[in-house]
């Protein structure tokens, strides 16, 4: 069986102006994630859309049927996403212990916390079919100087066949390799998860600025759906590194609670608005509607969604299509 895992990370240790430094994996037998691509180009040929998917760059709602139909894809298939977190602070306090400089420090890093990533994604991978058969896993990490400057790809090749070895786990670290993430689906889907986890994490939601806003109606629609809701806290897993040999692992509901609450606050205030506007003028069109209660042109999905919310059509329905 052939098991592949994308390496990806957020924010950087010597970012000074960061609290957290944020890294994630993300793992699948190569047919599943085979499959993913597919239906995700089909999603792309759909929307008409060739650019990239990253969270950072969501900033209009004009996409979110491309992402919304992504996400609720990659959700509902059998994958699996680790996140590790890392107080930056931290980190600095323990380098400082040894004399390490901030280069130094950095390249470790990137050394030991792709590694601990992988090891929860392959603890285990050994049993999803055959336990006697041998795993082939593959990593595929973006393309980054700073890999190739530490050679992390062989690194990681050797150290992770070293753990399975002393482990006596049954899979091989066969090959790591740089992709560009243009050019990588998978690669996308963990850099946008980690996104939203990192948004929800640091409640960027409650800046109630337009980017803010459009970012928070995409994850609530997408977290709402279905089952949704429930398979994004089974499949992805928080630790946090914060100095000491074990990492600590937590619980993402008690960071999807605060956010749904005050999603769904904010929500019952503006379809509070749009109801009295409709009441006063049914048959008002849409930009005429988006001009009165102040909406940029950037969130006009939102304010579809509200009214369709409003007259029972359902507020995902369009996105469904």
């Amino acid at each position: 069986m052939n098991y592949l895992i994308y390496f990806d990370e957020s924010n950087k240790i010597d970012q000074f102006n960061k609290e957290f430094s944020y890294y994630g994996a993300y793992g699948g037998t190569d047919r599943a994630l085979a499959s993913i691509v597919k239906k995700v180009n089909r999603i792309n040929k759909e929307c008409n859309s060739k650019s990239e998917l990253h969270f950072r760059e969501y900033t209009k709602d004009r996409n979110i049927k491309k992402y919304f139909k992504t996400l609720h894809t990659v959700i509902n298939e059998n994958i699996r996403i680790n996140i590790l977190i890392v107080n930056n602070e931290d980190a600095f306090k323990s380098a400082n212990k040894i004399e390490l400089n901030t280069e130094e420090l950095r390249e470790l890093f990137y050394i030991k916390i792709p590694e601990r990533l992988f090891y929860g994604l392959t603890r285990d991978v050994s049993h999803l079919e055959n336990p006697e058969q041998l795993v082939n896993v593959k990593i595929k990490i973006d393309l980054n100087y700073e890999y190739d400057k530490i050679d992390l790809n062989k690194k990681l090749i050797e150290q992770m066949n070293a753990h399975a070895a002393y482990r006596n786990k049954n899979y091989r670290v066969r090959k790591v390799v740089s992709h560009d993430s243009e050019k990588s689906i998978p690669l996308q889907i963990i850099d946008t998860f980690i996104g939203i986890v990192v948004f929800l994490l640091e409640k960027s939601y409650i800046a109630n600025s337009d980017v803010s806003i459009i970012k928070s109606d995409l994850i609530f629609r997408f977290l709402m759906e279905s089952n949704n809701l429930v398979r994004f806290q089974n499949q992805i897993r928080l630790f946090e590194w914060t100095g000491n040999e074990d990492l600590k692992e937590i619980n993402i509901s008690e960071h999807l609670s605060p956010f749904m609450v005050y999603k769904t606050n904010f929500d019952i205030q503006e379809i509070t608005k749009i109801q009295e506007v409709l009441v006063k003028n049914p048959s008002i069109k849409t930009k005429e509607l988006r001009e009165t209660l102040g909406y940029p042109n950037t969130m006009l999905r939102l304010l579809l969604g509200y009214r369709d919310h409003i007259t029972g059509v359902g507020r995902n329905t369009f996105l469904l299509k």
